[in-house]
């Protein structure tokens, strides 16, 4: 998989969900705690709901106690632009997909080592590819890290029990 696209805005609002939609479209934030992955730790990999482009590793998924998926770092070869934010009286940094110029969230200087970062995501924003369905959705070459973490075993293709 490796022909990321963003579909055109009309069938975007036939593919998402209307969280899903004003969330990567229009910058939008879903509710903290009320969303599928802030408490979901499955080994696999989360790509941008939109186009498919590969984005964070549950290897890499840490519970920061926020109320949305956070990452210590973007997949190996990923960039996720960052841009600065000054809506709601603030100044953030937020963070959206390079293809598909989907909005994930913000990032955060507040993470553990050794990176120090948060990248503190919308769930709407993702989509979970399970580790044992990796290379069968075209995500093998993403692999090697869960391989060199003991829990995927290549030969089989199975997860590692």
């Amino acid at each position: 998989m490796n022909d990321y696209q963003k579909p055109s805005r009309e069938e975007l609002k036939q593919k998402l969900t209307p969280m899903q939609f004003e969330v990567t479209q229009n910058a939008a934030t879903e509710p903290p705690f009320r969303n599928e992955y802030d408490d979901n730790f499955e080994p696999g990999l989360y790509v941008d709901v939109v186009s498919g482009e590969p984005l964070f590793s549950s290897l890499d998924k840490f519970d920061s106690g926020c109320g949305w998926p956070a990452f210590s770092k973007p997949v190996a070869g990923t960039e996720i632009p960052e841009i600065r934010d000054t809506t709601h009286g603030m100044i953030r940094t937020e963070v959206r997909s390079k293809l598909a110029d989907s909005h994930l969230g913000h990032v955060f200087d507040d993470g553990p080592g050794p990176t120090g970062v948060r990248y503190c995501i919308n769930s709407a924003s993702l989509r979970l590819i399970p580790l044992a369905e990796m290379e069968k959705a075209g995500y093998g070459k993403y692999l090697e890290p869960f391989i060199k973490a003991g829990l995927y075993k290549p030969a089989t293709h199975t997860p590692a029990k």
